[in-house]
């Protein structure tokens, strides 16, 4: 998860974590159900996750920065299970939870086979009928900006749908706004 200065700072900030609590995941989760054992994947800093505990009753993040996790530990301890690894190599069971999501953080998987990897775990990982949402940002000229130094694998949100069709989701959908897109699909109930 290499991120130049900037881009740590702003992502651990008191702001960030408004907008995240205030617009963001209100936004991005609007109309799913979340069930009662949700999986979070690449929380960063927490600022989702210390939304997401209110939200269900058990809550497991994945998290691929070792320090990042490490002090999630700390402060969710008792509150979420905090797990270091990989989104797209999970030494979780199959169909465990009810939902999985993630949160403006598949621009930092360095390849689209990563990428693709986190969505064929989610499914995994899913109960039939359990639901994969998320958000992320669209590429424009301040994005790039923010972005130097990082990395940076902007998602086509005009491709999306096909790619998680092609992991075995159905009933996908890709919402646009500005500077942003949200997606929810569902793992086949049989």
């Amino acid at each position: 998860m290499p991120m130049n200065f900037m881009h740590r700072r702003i992502c651990s900030s008191q702001d960030w974590a408004r907008q995240v609590r205030e617009q963001k995941l209100p936004w991005s989760l609007a109309g799913v159900e979340l069930g009662e054992d949700l999986l979070e994947i690449g929380p960063g800093y927490g600022a989702t996750t210390r939304v997401l505990v209110e939200m269900a009753p058990k809550v497991t993040a994945v998290e691929v920065d070792a320090r990042s996790a490490e002090d999630l530990r700390g402060e969710f301890d008792g509150r979420a299970r905090i797990l270091h690894g990989d989104g797209s190599k999970m030494s979780l069971p199959d169909n465990d939870f009810s939902s999985v999501v993630c949160f403006t953080m598949l621009h930092h998987v360095p390849t689209r086979d990563m990428q693709d990897g986190i969505f064929a775990e989610a499914l995994r990982v899913l109960r039939p009928g359990g639901v994969f949402a998320g958000s992320d940002s669209r590429l424009s000229l301040r994005f790039r900006m923010l972005h130097i130094g990082d990395t940076m694998n902007v998602v086509d949100p005009d491709e999306l749908p096909e790619r998680l069709r092609r992991a075995g989701f159905e009933d996908v959908e890709v919402t646009l706004k500005e500077g942003a897109f949200k997606f929810k699909a569902r793992k086949p109930s049989r």
